[in-house]
C-alpha cells in the first residue's frame, strides 16, 4: 500500500541549504519513498531556544510504502547520518526531519505523534506546507492552510522566503 505523508525539514548549522538538499536526496534515494513535491526554502527565526542562528525550513510531500513508525526510524537515521546531535531541546541542528501528517492518521506514542503536536502553532511549518498543500484543512481553525495564510490568521513574523525549488534538485537563490 502507498501512503501520503508530509514532512517538515529544518537546518541552522553550517551550510543549511546543503544539509536540507542532502536530506531530501536521502529520502528520494530510498525505494520505499517518492518525493512528490517540495516547497521553497524559508529563513526563520528560532523558536523556543533563541540563542542560535536562523533556520532554513521547508516542507515536502512524499508517497511511501513505509508505515509511520518505520518512516520515523528512517528520518532519524538520515538525521544521524547528517550529523544531528540532540544536546539542547529546540537547539541548533544540522538537520531536523519531522513527520507532520501521515494519511488521516491520529496517533500518539512516546516518540511519535501524528499530526505533529505543534504544527498548527508554527508559521515556519505552516507557510512552507501551505505552499505545497494549500487544501489541507485545520479542524481547529475551520479553514484550509491557504485560507489561514491569506487571512493573516498565521503570525508570519520571523518567516521570510529564501529560495525556490527548481524541480531539478537544486535551490535557486533570490537576489531579494
Amino acid at each position: 500500500m502507498v501512503y501520503s505523508a508530509y514532512l517538515a525539514l529544518g537546518s541552522n548549522i553550517g551550510d543549511r541549504e546543503t544539509y536540507l538538499q542532502k536530506a531530501v536526496n536521502a529520502l528520494s534515494e530510498m525505494r520505499e519513498i517518492e518525493v512528490f513535491s517540495v516547497s521553497s526554502l524559508y529563513e526563520t527565526d528560532p523558536v523556543g531556544y533563541l540563542n542560535q542562528e536562523p533556520f532554513l525550513n521547508m516542507a515536502i510531500h512524499i508517497k511511501t510504502t513505509l508505515r509511520p513508525y518505520d518512516l520515523l526510524r528512517e528520518t532519524q537515521r538520515i538525521e544521524i547520518a547528517l550529523g544531528r546531535e540532540r544536546d539542547v531541546r529546540f537547539g541548533p541542528r544540522t538537520v531536523d526531519v519531522d513527520i507532520l501528517l501521515f494519511e488521516q492518521e491520529n496517533m500518539e506514542m512516546d516518540d511519535l505523534q501524528i499530526p505533529h503536536p505543534r504544527m498548527w502553532e508554527r508559521a515556519f511549518v505552516l507557510i512552507p506546507l501551505a505552499e505545497i498543500a494549500p487544501e489541507i484543512y485545520s479542524e481547529a481553525y475551520g479553514r484550509t492552510l491557504y485560507e489561514l495564510c491569506e487571512e493573516q490568521l498565521i503570525d508570519k513574523e520571523g518567516v521570510k522566503w529564501w529560495s525556490r525549488w527548481n524541480g531539478a534538485g537544486v535551490y535557486v537563490r533570490s537576489e531579494n
